[in-house]
């Protein structure tokens, strides 16, 4: 049986959501893959940091950590070490980064994963500031180390979607993509023409948790922003930063512009998209669009997400899935391990 051990880097929601699938879900990989991960570090700004060779007890971290705990009741504690110091003193074959994302810097994120890959060891992230800033240099990196650098859940969360357009729709031109991004404005639009006003659905979202207490980043469009820019370099083979994104979020659309669009067989979603236009430049915009109820994306609704592919040999092509949660976002971690371990 192959063993790869694995440090998490962030405990928040994300990391321990792929802490519980871990161990719920090991001796399904140990049958079907002959894989084992023991997961032999653990580190978060906030809660502490573990460190143990033999392995961290998960589930007594996950307990410890409950309800705003801390990790120091646990084996292997370490107070006041940083994440960087738990990188360059775990003997992690994986790197699991899940910390917050600054899609302004990339940091602390691209710090670890740059640190974990000069290692030489893998990293899986669902952290879109590397990846929407330094994607193809840590892709180099990467490759310069014989590691991988893997971040499925940058854009749909557990959903496949770069994967899935990598290898699945190999040998097809993908020309452009349309899609929702962004399950928490998904949500708010869904309930706003369920009758509900923008102030409404916003604090039922937040509510729900789909949106902070500062939803800018939802409600203005940077979240979707840092998506588009990540399908447009990695597979439309752009090379464009946020800024070069046209934005416009969904915080003037009125109950009024909605009901207009129903009349007209139409519902208003806020659309990230990028196209080839004439002379190869790529244009990407992220803005509300009143779509026609025959096209895919406007069946969606609630917190789901979906992209649809424009290629030359299938047309277009949609995928649907969850773009958020606790489970969902720890799942695309756990697959990028899966994919490595199935690699190593």
């Amino acid at each position: 049986m192959k063993k790869l051990k694995v440090a998490i880097i962030g405990f928040g929601t994300v990391g321990q959501g792929v802490a519980e699938i871990i161990l719920n879900k090991a001796e399904d990989l140990e049958k079907s893959d002959g894989v084992a991960f023991e997961v032999t570090a653990v580190s978060d700004m906030q809660k502490g940091s573990l460190l143990d060779a033999t392995g961290v007890d998960l589930a007594a971290a996950l307990n410890a950590v409950k309800e705003g705990g801390t990790l120091e009741s646990c084996g292997g504690a370490m107070p006041g070490r940083t994440a960087i110091e738990t990188i360059a003193e775990c003997d992690a074959d994986i790197v699991l980064e899940a910390t917050y994302t600054d899609i302004k810097t990339g940091e602390p994120a691209t710090s670890h994963v740059k640190a974990a890959i000069d290692r030489g060891m893998h990293v899986a992230t669902t952290n879109k500031g590397p990846v929407v800033l330094f994607a193809r240099e840590l892709i180099d990196r990467a490759a310069a180390k014989k590691v991988r650098f893997l971040f499925e859940g940058t854009v749909m969360s557990g959903t496949p979607t770069l994967s899935f357009a990598m290898r699945n729709l190999a040998g097809c031109e993908i020309r452009g993509i349309q899609g929702i991004l962004n399950g928490t404005t998904n949500y708010m639009l869904t309930e706003m023409e369920n009758g509900k006003p923008y102030d409404e659905a916003l604090a039922q979202a937040q509510e729900l948790g789909y949106a902070e207490a500062v939803p800018d980043a939802d409600v203005e469009g940077f979240d979707a922003v840092g998506k588009v820019v990540i399908l447009s370099n990695l597979l439309l083979g752009a090379k464009i930063a946020p800024g070069d994104v046209d934005r416009e979020g969904i915080t003037k659309i009125t109950p009024g512009q909605i009901a207009d669009a129903a009349a007209a067989g139409k519902r208003y979603k806020l659309i990230g998209s990028a196209k080839r236009a004439a002379g190869g430049a790529i244009e990407a915009s992220v803005r509300p669009v009143a779509l026609p109820l025959s096209d895919p994306l406007a069946g969606v609704g609630g917190a789901t997400n979906a992209l649809t592919f424009d290629t030359d040999l299938l047309g277009p092509v949609t995928v649907v899935g969850a773009g958020a949660g606790r489970t969902e976002t720890g799942f695309s971690l756990y697959a990028d391990m899966i994919e490595i371990a199935r690699g190593a």
